[in-house]
């Protein structure tokens, strides 16, 4: 090691030939590798501590693929392909990842592969996709990850019996439905809290469930039978539930998700992202993952850049709409679906591919909906080649992909298509062009799905120039509610697709001229309509019976901003949220209309009412039921008469409880009263009485000299 010096020696040289130190730059200085010529760098401890290196500890990202072909040389690249093509649609392999040993003597290979992905998790994914896959009638793959080689060599010679563990019943997740007083649960959000309720009418307030601080980073969704309340954090998501209070059920992990969904039978949760590149002029890269919900298992992920995941054809808006992917009707969780550019991508949850091995080709079609009950498929493509190519609607049945009926539109303007939620009917509002093109009118095509051929009628309101502002179906019914016109009152017009006259075509029931609404909401139950006028009409409510057709009540919850309905159809709420920065809270109103009660609260942000799963009875039963209505009230009339009893005596006990503190407070006061009054005597001067009566005014007059000033006054002669 060269001699040490001194910083002072290093600068006396430096004079001595001439050199300015200031002008040197000190940091390009190279010093050959392990000399430091000296210098102690006060940085020395940190030097000397390394960090450990991380490395990617076993193969849990290679699999192993058997029982492939045995081909010679020249059939390499083919076979190479075949495996690429399969394997690449499930994960990223690695540059050069794909390596099938070779007899050295026939120089032919050897039946099988490895493959190396990215991730471990791909490499799974793959495994459980693919072994059984079959490639021919000789060749069915036998998949394994790498990792799992080790396993088997440790397999002891011997067999030996597990040990079975005592059975341990889990919690009910069901538990809040067996609510003897029969009640409801929501949700609400404000500020940084979350609480769960009960939704209490007869005691004209809720009754607190479970709350938590920083539950969720962004929102709150139940699932949608309602045993599980999802939370979206920066690492994930995860699910709550149980029998008495919320525990943390399940995670899965999605860095920066933004959007979830479950599957109508909550076996599947869908997480959604969306990253920026680190090169401002690629695009997003969009990441979606698919978790089974109980064991938390990703079951298949789908990447890529913004432009692989924008709906719609050449005709259609291109950008990200969520959901991204659809689920198909009824509870089986079978089917799920994401439009592309001239193609409808279907999948089956069986093994998460695609049905039959390919997407749907249609061309130019911008949107689709699945029927809530059955795996019919509603699309919709525009016109095509200036009006030479009508537009049209297709039922296309899968898996088989057999197109049920089409219709052929002409001069369509734009089109959205509604589903009744038992899957009956199917309501198509299409907006057409006048001859001039230089307005439009709007008509509806009815079509009735459950019945032969699927026959549709045409809908044209009496006024067919009024402007449609809302639509909605009866849940479990066959009528439908269609707000209309174009002045500040429209009209709303009731219709049924099956009365008594009429079992075959669509009439108007009754028209209602000139409301204050712009939304509706049914009742789940149907038979009741809450008529909402949001936004300019500022929270004014009508409850309207449809069976009667008449009005029940109107009411005001003003500047509301969201109505949901209890999924009971008993209740519903209207939510001012912070969208507004006053009157934030919620109201629980009667399904005919009656206030129940008002909750206050700042920074309010969500509230949602915990679904309930179908119901177990009959048609006939509920029928049954509904016919005897009477014979089942009479319970929960004794019930509600003592609870009203309960409340008036809760009441007498506050209204004895608030005079009770009066007479207090008045004695009180009459006791410091008394004891100041020999100190008021000594202000009278004496004077025993407080009596102001007994004492007699008398007027004194007080003269007083203010000021005296002298003037000279000038003689005049």
């Amino acid at each position: 090691m060269a001699e040490v010096i001194s910083m002072a020696d290093i600068e006396a040289s430096a004079a001595r030939l001439g050199i300015d130190l200031s002008s040197i730059n000190l940091d390009s200085i190279q010093l050959p590798p392990g000399e430091d010529f000296g210098i102690q760098s006060g940085d020395d401890g940190d030097l000397y501590q390394d960090d450990p290196l991380e490395f990617e500890g076993g193969f849990g990202n290679i699999i192993v693929v058997d029982n492939l072909p045995v081909v010679p040389p020249e059939k390499f690249e083919k076979l190479e392909g075949v495996i690429r093509k399969i394997y690449s649609q499930i994960g990223t392999i690695r540059e050069g990842g794909i390596w099938m040993p070779v007899s050295p003597d026939t120089q032919k290979t050897l039946g099988y592969c490895f493959i190396e992905y990215n991730t471990a998790q791909e490499a799974e994914l793959a495994r459980e996709k693919t072994n059984g896959y079959k490639l021919d009638k000789s060749h069915i793959f036998a998949v394994n990850v790498l990792d799992d080689f080790e396993k088997y060599m440790k397999v002891p010679e011997e067999w030996k019996a597990s040990e079975i563990k005592p059975y341990m019943p889990g919690e009910n997740l069901q538990q809040w439905l067996t609510d003897e007083k029969a009640r409801d649960q929501f949700v609400i959000r404000a500020g940084s809290n979350t609480e769960v309720f009960w939704n209490d009418p007869r005691q004209l307030m809720p009754e607190l469930v479970h709350q938590r601080q920083y539950w969720t980073e962004s929102f709150v969704q139940w699932s949608p039978l309602g045993t599980y309340l999802a939370t979206v954090h920066r690492q994930g998501a995860a699910v709550w539930g149980g029998a008495s209070t919320f525990n943390r059920l399940m995670r899965f992990a999605h860095p920066q998700v933004r959007q979830i969904d479950f599957s109508p039978s909550e076996k599947y949760i869908i997480t959604y992202s969306s990253h920026e590149p680190s090169n401002p002029r690629d695009s997003h890269r969009i990441v979606i993952n698919i978790f089974d919900v109980r064991t938390g298992k990703l079951m298949r992920d789908f990447k890529g850049n913004v432009d692989e995941f924008a709906t719609g054809g050449s005709g259609g808006v291109s950008g990200i709409s969520w959901p991204v992917f659809r689920w198909g009707g009824g509870r089986e969780d079978k089917y799920f679906a994401r439009i592309g550019k001239n193609v409808i991508a279907v999948y089956e949850t069986e093994t998460f591919t695609l049905v039959d091995k390919k997407s749907m080709k249609v061309d130019n079609v911008v949107d689709f909906s699945w029927s809530p009950t059955d795996p019919i498929l509603a699309l919709f493509v525009p016109e095509q080649g200036g009006g030479n190519q009508p537009a049209r609607v297709s039922l296309v049945q899968i898996p088989g992909k057999e197109e049920l009926r089409q219709k052929n539109l002409f001069s369509v303007s734009d089109c959205k298509v509604y589903w009744q939620n038992n899957g009956e009917y199917l309501a198509v509002k299409v907006d057409r062009y006048t001859k001039t093109k230089k307005s439009t009118y709007t008509g509806f095509e009815l079509f009735r799905i459950k019945e032969r051929d699927i026959p549709i009628e045409v809908l044209e309101l009496d006024n067919k120039n009024d402007k449609i502002i809302a639509f909605a179906w009866e849940p479990k019914g066959h009528r439908f509610a269609v707000i209309h016109g174009d002045g500040p009152r429209p009209d709303i017009s009731f219709y049924s697709m099956r009365t008594s006259q009429n079992t075959g075509r669509v009439s108007k029931l009754m028209t209602l001229k000139s409301k204050q609404a712009n939304a509706l909401y049914w009742s789940p139950a149907g038979r009741y309509i809450l008529l909402a006028g949001l936004k300019g009409f500022n929270g004014q409510l009508e409850f309207y019976n449809v069976d009667e057709l008449e009005t029940m009540a109107t009411g005001e919850h003003f500047m509301a901003t969201d109505i949901e309905w209890d999924p009971t159809g008993r209740y519903v709420a209207t939510a001012v949220t912070s969208v507004h920065e006053m009157e934030n809270g919620f109201h629980i109103w009667s399904f005919n209309g009656k206030l129940l009660y008002r909750i206050s609260r700042d920074h309010f942000y969500q509230f949602l009412w915990r679904p309930r799963p179908p119901s177990l009875l009959t048609a006939e039963k509920e029928e049954e039921i509904a016919k005897n209505l009477k014979k089942y009230s009479k319970k929960y009339e004794a019930e509600d008469q003592d609870v009203s009893m309960q409340l008036n005596e809760q009441d007498r006990k506050k209204r004895k409880m608030l005079q009770d503190q009066w007479n207090e407070w008045v004695a009180k006061w009459k006791q410091w009263h008394e004891e100041e009054r020999q100190f008021r005597i000594q202000l009278r001067d004496g004077e025993a009485s407080d009596e102001e009566e007994e004492y007699e005014a008398k007027e004194v007059e007080v003269e007083e000299v203010l000021d005296v000033s002298e003037e000279i006054v000038a003689d005049q002669d």
